[in-house]
């Protein structure tokens, strides 16, 4: 191997490890690209082969039902047929559970709020109970991060928790708009679904949690500190979260200086 090509493989050795074997070949490229080091993906992989560096591949998407056995109105499918596509952060957030297996053979859950513009995880909990209160306090940390706005589209499946007085009460004095997947669809909310799948891929090699403390700590590790600021999404042109955001908030600065420069309102 030259001195040359030895370097891009110890660079590219560097990133696989850095995101804890979480990148493939994709990622890798677009990471060194960031740090000023293009090198071609047919490398990459060829020098990932190499190393035999493999990447943790997320569980196959398992559609599941949500049980809906429950006597309250449902509300309507507002994103269905490609009805209210988000243009920008806020107007669409989607919200999902997930079990989290603990090590005594007992479950904790975790809710997360995601906004399907910029992929950021703008509100999430975890809990030893699977109620309301889960998916109302991680309501509460998406509208305290600033991820809601009026007329906000929230979308989930039709669990209880969703139709719960208090659930609706908090979106009803937040302005936005309540949206449920038809009937025993999950594929009316498979971006939810995909988000855990690759979740506990990369998070949870082990199988288990300890216990809920130690799966609420290690959930926020992952995703105030890796997942939205620095994981690189195909669907954001391999930027993180943040900064996709970022690049968006910088462009909307600039159209309103232009605007101020030529004399509009």
């Amino acid at each position: 191997m030259s001195e040359q090509k030895a370097a891009v493989a110890k660079q590219v050795e560097e990133v696989f490890y850095q995101h804890r074997r979480r990148y493939g070949s994709r990622r890798i490229v677009a990471e060194l690209a960031a740090q000023g080091n293009p090198v071609g993906r047919f490398q990459v992989r060829s020098l990932m082969r190499r190393q035999k560096l493999q990447a943790i591949a997320p569980r196959r998407f398992v559609p599941r039902t949500t049980d809906s056995r429950h006597a309250y109105q449902v509300s309507p499918n507002l994103l269905m047929d490609g009805k209210n596509v988000a243009r920008q952060a806020g107007e669409v957030i989607i919200g999902d559970i997930t079990y989290l297996p603990l090590r005594s053979g007992k479950w904790s859950y975790l809710a997360t709020w995601q906004d399907t513009f910029t992929r950021r995880i703008v509100g999430w909990a975890v809990e030893a109970r699977m109620t309301d209160e889960l998916v109302t306090k991680a309501f509460a940390k998406a509208v305290e991060g600033g991820g809601i706005t009026l007329n906000t589209i929230v979308h989930t499946d039709r669990g209880s928790q969703y139709v719960s007085h208090n659930f609706r009460a908090q979106l009803q004095a937040h302005g936005c708009r309540q949206s449920m997947s038809r009937r025993a669809n999950c594929w009316d909310n498979a971006q939810a679904e995909s988000l855990f799948s690759r979740y506990k891929a990369e998070l949870l090699e082990d199988g288990v949690f300890e216990d809920t403390g130690q799966a609420r700590s290690e959930t926020f590790s992952y995703i105030e500190g890796y997942y939205n600021r620095l994981r690189r999404h195909s669907a954001l042109g391999y930027k993180s979260p943040e900064e996709f955001e970022r690049e968006i908030n910088l462009k909307k600065k600039g159209s309103s200086s232009e605007s101020i420069v030529s004399g509009k309102t």
